[in-house]
């Protein structure tokens, strides 16, 4: 590896003094480190990343590399250095951070493909998601209707605050909270969980990652218009009307993940769940 992108979490690494870390450590050696461009809303300019990367690094936490996955070419491998909290999909503890970089350089770690998810809408517009799509309400304070088909079979009826559909690397996010199972991350599946179902039906459904789900946002009493909000990793938002259905399947892209660590993903697991 010779081309790093180096991608910030100005928030996070506010003084950049992380940053400079390991663009010495890297540069030290030979390497060339390309800084990440970034709009007035400190959003990633797509048209500015550069085509001849070997590798993507992350200086933040797992938000910030999730929003590097959704817009980097697939196959590039993407290291995170954990300047969040927990950490699930950040490699690099900073106390760390120097034997990290020598591990690279010295090409020592092993990648793996972790999957995505594609939403598509009625009018043909698409978005992607390595964690989840979530469907939440809009407005006031009110239980929401959704219809939910596999392959296009009626599987069930809701009525709950939500519904959260996952991929296995986000099911440590948003769906553990919501109380869906953990799975483990290289697993090819669908998690989907409802949000304080408003029933006895609040169990999650583990789906083939082959299958295809539709979501459709049901009616509410008086026909009354039902306004939701769809947001791809909790960014990309997107609202939907009663009527309007959604289709959700894997997505043909696929997140490359750089571990330099041989901890596995229970021993990970059980750390970071430690005390919580």
């Amino acid at each position: 590896m010779e081309r790093f992108w180096i991608v910030t979490n100005d928030g996070k690494d506010k003084d950049r003094s992380m940053t400079g870390r390991v663009i010495g450590l890297l540069e030290q050696r030979g390497k060339v480190c390309v800084l990440c461009h970034k709009d007035k809303q400190n959003n990633i300019i797509k048209d500015k990343i550069p085509e001849n990367i070997d590798c993507a690094i992350v200086i933040g936490g797992d938000g910030s590399l999730i929003e590097v996955a959704r817009v980097l070419q697939p196959g590039i491998p993407i290291l995170g250095v954990n300047m969040g909290t927990l950490g699930y999909l950040t490699e690099v503890e900073v106390d760390d951070l120097e034997e990290a970089m020598e591990q690279i350089i010295n090409e020592d770690y092993t990648t793996e493909e972790r999957m995505m998810l594609q939403g598509t809408f009625e009018n043909g517009n698409t978005s992607i998601a390595l964690n989840d799509i979530v469907l939440t309400r809009k407005g006031h304070l009110r239980i929401l209707h959704f219809n939910l088909y596999v392959n296009g079979e009626l599987l069930n009826s809701y009525e709950a605050d939500g519904m959260i559909i996952s991929t296995p690397t986000g099911s440590t996010a948003y769906n553990l909270s919501a109380g869906g199972p953990i799975v483990e991350p290289t697993a090819s599946s669908i998690v989907v969980t409802p949000i304080c179902s408003h029933s006895l039906n609040t169990r999650s459904i583990v789906l083939s990652a082959e299958d295809e789900i539709i979501i459709e946002i049901g009616k509410r009493r008086h026909d009354q218009v039902e306004e939701v909000f769809i947001a791809f990793d909790g960014a990309d938002t997107v609202e939907m009307k009663t009527g309007e259905k959604i289709a959700i399947c894997k997505s043909e892209k696929k997140t490359t993940m750089m571990h330099l660590s041989r901890v596995s993903f229970m021993e990970r697991l059980r750390r970071k769940m430690k005390g919580n």
